[in-house]
């Protein structure tokens, strides 16, 4: 049985150039992006017993921890390490009698992953779901809320993810928060319940986050640079829209969460990037510090790893494209804190980054929300 290399599913990227041998020879499909970028998401078939080499024919694609792999079609997912990784190459033994295996940058997690967990959170009145718009493609775009028990919450925070479609390891650390503030017994997330409530968009990039696209720089657009003029993207057109009279004038807090490049510094912490703003820079280092506070998770949290504004990435020229949510947000009425959030996708701090680790992040962040808004 000869070996097959493909990506005909949800979420699949990749551009096989050649099999030759054992070897693999094959790179990801940049075409939905004006720039370089890094994610791919492959399947193969007719490999048992056999070693085989993925050689990456272009750019860096292997991070931290190497590959991830899947044996079960993509519902669970282990890194295979560095040591199979031999520069832009790793290498993987398939088992005997292993019909298929599938390979990714990092941990897929897409509509149906998400679905599976709103289905099971619906068991608590106070979680409900919703269609926010269609995209381009036809596909909807989730949003979620938890409302407050009290009915007339104080507070209101937003919290948006993948942006950039690629960015999915967030998506774990969304579910734990979620599923924390409605089920946690800690007296952080009852106060939560009882005095804020919540708007969550988990796929704010839903097409390329189903069609398996980078979603960094895209063309014509980045969703993530989509906040100002006209949008071009109907997700992002919805958020403006929507948010808004959500909050009626008290949403305090807006989150995104993202994750960074591939590997290397500022890429193996979490950290909060900096406003230009002074005054918004102080709330994001004040959140830091409560954040760092309430880290129990497997993931470290630091606040010395925060980025300021003019400093690597993070600098003015980076904002050509557009403004990003967290600065359509900080104009909002009410708000006082407005920032993203990098979480790795591989190490955080020396600790892998794997589903259960980013899952363990969710009840820090929600801790962290609690005592920031406590202090206001």
């Amino acid at each position: 049985m000869s070996v097959t290399v493909d990506c005909d599913f949800t979420g699949g990227n990749i551009v096989v150039d050649a099999i030759d041998g054992d070897t693999v020879h094959l790179r990801q499909d940049l075409r939905d992006t004006t720039t370089d970028w890094f994610y791919w998401y492959f399947r193969v078939g007719g490999a048992a017993g056999r070693a085989l080499t993925f050689q990456f024919t272009k750019s860096r694609a292997l991070g931290a921890r190497g590959a991830a792999m899947s044996p079960d079609g993509g519902r669970n997912w282990r890194w295979l390490g560095a040591v199979p990784v031999q520069g832009n190459r790793f290498s993987y033994t398939f088992p005997d009698g292993a019909d298929e295996a599938r390979f990714s940058f990092a941990m897929p997690y897409l509509e149906a992953d998400w679905r599976a967990f709103a289905a099971r959170m619906t068991r608590h009145p106070a979680f409900s779901t919703g269609v926010l718009c269609k995209t381009r493609k036809g596909r909807e775009v989730e949003f979620a809320t938890i409302d407050a028990t009290g009915g007339n919450p104080t507070h209101r925070v937003a919290i948006t993810c993948r942006h950039h479609c690629c960015e999915m390891m967030v998506n774990y650390t969304l579910e734990r928060l979620i599923q924390w503030v409605l089920e946690s017994d800690e007296d952080t997330a009852e106060w939560l319940r009882a005095n804020a409530a919540f708007f969550i968009v988990p796929f704010v990039d839903k097409d390329g986050s189903e069609d398996g696209d980078q979603g960094k720089n895209r063309f014509p657009r980045d969703h993530g640079r989509d906040y100002e003029g006209e949008s071009v993207h109907a997700e992002t057109a919805a958020i403006r829209k929507k948010i808004p009279v959500w909050a009626d004038g008290k949403l305090r807090l807006a989150l995104d969460l993202h994750c960074p490049w591939i590997a290397g510094p500022h890429n193996e912490v979490i950290y909060l990037v900096g406003a230009e703003d002074p005054r918004m820079e102080g709330e994001q280092r004040c959140f830091s510090a409560v954040l760092e506070a309430e880290n129990k998770g497997m993931l470290p949290f630091r606040a010395s790893d925060f980025l300021p504004f003019g400093t690597d990435w993070n600098s003015a020229k980076n904002y050509t494209g557009g403004k990003g949510f967290t600065r359509w947000a900080a104009e909002l009425r009410g708000v006082r804190l407005a920032t993203a959030i990098e979480i790795p996708y591989a190490n955080a701090g020396g600790a892998e980054v794997n589903a259960e680790s980013a899952r363990s992040f969710g009840p820090d962040i929600g801790a962290a929300i609690a005592r920031y808004l406590q202090s206001a």
